[in-house]
Parts: C-alpha cells; sequence; structure tokens
C-alpha cells in the first residue's frame, strides 16, 4: 500500500479524533479534510465510519475504572444496573431512527445549505444553552439521572443525524437543556457514543463489505490507531476544560464553519454531498 494513502489516513484518523466528541461535528470536518485530500470515494465513507470506532477506545481507556467498575457490580448492583439500563436505553432511538431514516437523510438532506445551516442553528442552541444558569442544573452526575433522562438524551442524540449537527453537540447541550448539568451531560454524552459508534461502525462496515479487501487492513488500522490517539488527548482535555469554561467558543466556530462550507461548495472545491 503507498505511503501517501496511509499518510491520507493518519490525517483523517487525526481529524475524527480531534472533531467527534466536541460540539463541531465530525462528519463536516471529515467531508472537508477527504475533499482536499481526495480521498472521498466510496470506500473513504466506509473508512470515516469505522475509524470512529478508535475514538470510542479513547473514551473506554479514559473512563476504564467506571466502565470495569460498573461491570464488577452488574449482577448485584443497583446503581450499576440503572446506569447500563439508562445507556441502553438512550441508544435504542438512534437503532431504530437510524435504520428506517438513513437512506431517506442521506437522499435529501446532505446538502451544502442543511450542514450549514445545521452548524448554524446548533451555534445559536448552544449560546442559548450557556445563558442559562448552571444552578438551574437538577442532575450533577450520571449516576443520578433517570430512565426518562436518558430516553430524552437518546431522543435529542437523533437530532445528529442531520449532517452538520454533531453528536456530541446535540447530546450535550441537549442534556444540558434537560436540566443536566454540563459535566453530567458531556460524560453521559462519551458512555452513549460506545454502543452508537461502535454500532455504527459495525453496521457500515458489515453492508459495505463487498468494497473491502485484506489490502485494506493497513489503512483501517492507521485510521483506527490516530483517532484513538488524538480522540484520548481530546478527551481529557475536553473533561478539564468543562471544568472552568463553556461552550460559547465552539458556538463561534460553528458559525466560522458553516460559511466555510457555503464557501467551499459555491466555490465548487468541495462536493458536500453523498
Amino acid at each position: 500500500m503507498e505511503a501517501i494513502l496511509l499518510l491520507k489516513a493518519a490525517i483523517m484518523g487525526i481529524v475524527e479524533g480531534l472533531t467527534e466528541f466536541l460540539p463541531i461535528s465530525s462528519t463536516g470536518h471529515l467531508i472537508l479534510a477527504g475533499a482536499l485530500l481526495g480521498f472521498s470515494d466510496d470506500k473513504a465513507k466506509v473508512f470515516d465510519i469505522a475509524i470512529q470506532t478508535g475514538a470510542i477506545f479513547a473514551v473506554i481507556l479514559v473512563y476504564w475504572q467506571k466502565i470495569s467498575a460498573t461491570l464488577r457490580e452488574l449482577p448485584h448492583g443497583r446503581q450499576a444496573q440503572r446506569f447500563v439500563l439508562n445507556v441502553l436505553i438512550g441508544f435504542v432511538p438512534a437503532v431504530v431512527l437510524g435504520l428506517l431514516l438513513a437512506q431517506l437523510i442521506t437522499q435529501h438532506l446532505f446538502r451544502p445549505q442543511v450542514v450549514a445551516a445545521a452548524f448554524v442553528a446548533g451555534a445559536f442552541i448552544i449560546l442559548w444553552a450557556e445563558r442559562r444558569p448552571q444552578s438551574a442544573a437538577r442532575v450533577h452526575s450520571v449516576d443520578d439521572m433517570s430512565p426518562a433522562d436518558a430516553l430524552k438524551v437518546g431522543l435529542v442524540q437523533c437530532l445528529a443525524m442531520v449532517p452538520g449537527t454533531s453528536r456530541s453537540g446535540a447530546t450535550i447541550i441537549g442534556g444540558m437543556l434537560l436540566g443536566l448539568s454540563r459535566k453530567a451531560a458531556t460524560e453521559f454524552s462519551f458512555f452513549l457514543a460506545i454502543p452508537t459508534l461502535i454500532g455504527a461502525g459495525a453496521y457500515s462496515v458489515y453492508k459495505d463489505r463487498a468494497l473491502l479487501s485484506a489490502a485494506d487492513l493497513p489503512l483501517f488500522a492507521v485510521g483506527l490507531v490516530f483517532s484513538f490517539v488524538s480522540a484520548w488527548f481530546c478527551v481529557r482535555w475536553l473533561l478539564h476544560y468543562i471544568a472552568h469554561n463553556s461552550f460559547v467558543p465552539f458556538a463561534w466556530y460553528r458559525m466560522a464553519f458553516g460559511l466555510i462550507v457555503l464557501l467551499t461548495w459555491w466555490g465548487g472545491w468541495v462536493q458536500w454531498s453523498v
């Protein structure tokens, strides 16, 4: 396999890892990066989804103590059982709506105007959410969430099916608007990502397996590794960041990136469609 192709895989992995858990839409950034690198064919689209698994391994590593303790206590611990149940409840809406609407969304919503509008709308929602006092939060830990809280966040996560919305942005900001603290919303977003993104990656690889061969293993391995490493740094940084800062800078970034989407489409530099 050519070294230049592996280098592209590494760059795409870094982009995925750095954007997956920030409220800025990894999909939009991967499309732009792929177009600039000439890495945007059908196999590359499978690659973009598959390497999300590397980012998820970073979350598992960062929260390994919490995850391992939950698994040990699961057979008899009520708190562990409630936590796992909440993650599963939050995961179900994405599975159901994803299977029902994925093709429809791909055909009709993946347009530059929609992507740009989602970036800008998300920016205003972030600004609105951050104007609310943190004292209004009623849930300060993921262990204190109810099944109803989990279901509501899971439903909000489905908004990320609209390209440009951002899965992490929808779950974090949505969770805050539903009464979770910034920390609780961020952490539940991380945990909810584990089944959601692993499931999406496995389904994509299986569905498009005819496009792949054993020769693609080095390409995917490089993408997974770089996605994992960059996501590990990003998750640790984000946890430190939210302890002292708001998401307002990400709102302004989203507005700027929405403009970039329109400019690159208008100039014909990027084909914002699938």
